[in-house]
């Protein structure tokens, strides 16, 4: 596994090398699907992480969406971008 800094040193150079398309895993199983499709960087999704756990968007606490963001870091080698609103 990479470790946080060279994570942000690999999505530093995708901002620097121009446009890339940034998929939103909903779960641990399709941040793997997504990376193993080359994809190089992933992004979290509010509304992915409440329907994976039956909630409605900006149905879960922060606790939760920050379990959900640990739980997709730590699922892929990929640099995770948070995008969530709490």
């Amino acid at each position: 596994m990479l470790t946080t800094s060279e994570k942000r040193a690999a999505f530093r150079r995708l901002h620097e090398s121009g446009c890339f398309v940034l998929p939103n895993p909903w779960d641990v199983g399709s941040a793997r699907y997504l990376e193993g499709l080359g994809f190089k960087a992933l992004a979290t999704t509010s509304s992915g992480a409440a329907w994976s756990m039956g909630a409605p968007d900006n149905g879960i606490t922060l606790e939760m969406a920050l379990a959900h963001i640990a739980g997709l870091v730590a699922a892929s080698d990929l640099p995770v971008n948070a995008d969530f609103f709490k």
